[in-house]
């Protein structure tokens, strides 16, 4: 039986994709920047510090420092069952793993930052603040979800995503942990142990929200597109861009199902590796980007 990721992909298009040149030069960052928090399931203390680095070796994290402990940020990485945040594992039964990974790759992807090496210590998760203040270039994007209490219902948004539109619409939408009886039971799991008001929207089924004012009416469907972003940046290979030039439709999608669409959509690419590997420049040190 195909995956419900297969079935919605069948039913768009059976014709394989193809990776064609844009001429965007990849990008790294311009110095190294180091942020700290506490991890949102852990609870423990956590730092990240992102390093620039060399076209065409992509977006990695490195537990500890230790470079045996290389994950790189690519869907053959991401745990299938990961439902809660996006889970990285270099290879099956690693125990080296990165936990909700999509908020800072939601900002990367958004800015254009192609390559870099991400370094994380304290932890095995990373923070959420990275999706602050950036941009993205314009792809166009609908999200659906559906909650079958009274206090949420149906909610849907499309945004033709421009730095503008991501910067003042997206990227400031808070954390999402609709309904406290859900927080209770993550909690008794000895997860979201890093998770507040404070960081979090909480909403209760006979109350409503227990933190208001959202920011904005629909800000549970603008996170989601933020997870979005996030999780389809693992489809990047070699420092070129993550994100399909389409018109995504995410339809009471989570995490998993994200994944589980890309593992499927790679299937469907025909790469041309003398293209994928060269138009690298002696002089600039850059390399052109490819998207599908």
């Amino acid at each position: 039986m195909p995956s419900s990721a297969a079935r919605a992909l069948t039913s768009v298009s059976r014709a394989a994709f193809s990776w064609k040149p844009t001429g965007r030069p990849q990008q790294t960052l311009a110095a190294a920047v180091s942020r700290s928090g506490v991890g949102l399931h852990s609870g423990a203390r956590v730092t990240a510090t992102l390093f620039p680095t060399q076209a065409g070796e992509g977006r990695y994290f490195l537990v500890e420092g230790d470079e045996e402990a290389r994950v790189a940020a690519e869907v053959g990485n991401a745990e299938p069952l990961s439902q809660l945040c996006t889970t990285l594992r270099r290879g099956e039964g690693a125990h080296t793993r990165v936990r909700t990974v999509e908020h800072l790759l939601s900002a990367m992807e958004a800015l254009g930052v192609d390559n870099c090496r991400i370094e994380v210590s304290g932890g095995d998760e990373l923070i959420a603040q990275w999706c602050q203040r950036l941009s993205v270039n314009g792809f166009l994007h609908s999200w659906m979800i559906i909650y079958t209490q009274a206090r949420l219902r149906l909610q849907e948004l499309s945004v033709y995503l421009k730095r503008f539109t991501h910067t003042s619409s997206i990227c400031f939408s808070s954390l999402l942990s609709p309904f406290v009886q859900q927080v209770e039971k993550m909690r008794a799991a000895g997860l979201i142990k890093g998770g507040s008001l404070e960081n979090a929207m909480v909403c209760s089924i006979s109350g409503g929200w227990l933190n208001p004012p959202l920011r904005f009416e629909d800000e549970p469907c603008r996170h989601k597109i933020l997870d979005l972003i996030g999780d389809f940046s693992l489809f990047a290979q070699n420092g070129n861009q993550g994100f399909p030039i389409a018109h995504i439709i995410a339809y009471k999608a989570g995490h998993a199902l994200h994944t589980d669409f890309l593992r499927h959509l790679s299937g469907k690419i025909t790469v041309d590796q003398e293209q994928l590997a060269g138009r690298c420049s002696d002089v600039h040190g850059s390399c052109s980007s490819y998207v599908r």
